[in-house]
């Protein structure tokens, strides 16, 4: 048995798979697929803190889940969008979403804080009042 060398794999060419899948490809996809093209895709992932699977499931536009949220974490990640938050000021976008799924914690002023701006009206925040997810 002989294994498969590097060069023989097939490689998936993740910008042509996004245009076939979507047409008019949004913007933070086609960042998405350059960013798979010019890494990896498990690395990508990584990065915006979702599996392999969900990237590729994104590309190929059958994601069934948040794509709202998806796109989010990658105009952060990749594309560095910012938002001004209450407490930190200019924040990437997928660090905003990282603070606001952080639990509350007593033992750290920064955190109760961010906690609470949070879920007291922040225009960026995605939970309710209660720190459910909307």
């Amino acid at each position: 048995m002989n294994p498969v060398s590097q060069s023989s794999r097939s490689t998936v060419d993740h910008i042509a798979k996004a245009r076939d899948a979507w047409g008019a490809v949004p913007d933070w996809v086609l960042t998405l697929a350059e960013a798979c093209v010019a890494s990896s895709q498990s690395a990508v992932a990584k990065r915006i803190e979702y599996s392999p699977a969900t990237v590729s499931q994104v590309l190929s536009n059958t994601y069934r889940g948040d794509l709202t949220r998806v796109a989010e974490m990658v105009r952060g990640a990749l594309m560095s969008e910012t938002v001004v938050c209450p407490i930190l000021g200019d924040l990437t976008l997928n660090r905003c979403l990282d603070w606001q799924g952080k639990p509350q914690v007593v033992t750290s002023a920064l955190r109760a804080n961010m906690f609470k701006a949070c879920r007291a009206g922040c225009p960026h925040s995605r939970l309710t009042p209660k720190g459910e997810s909307s």
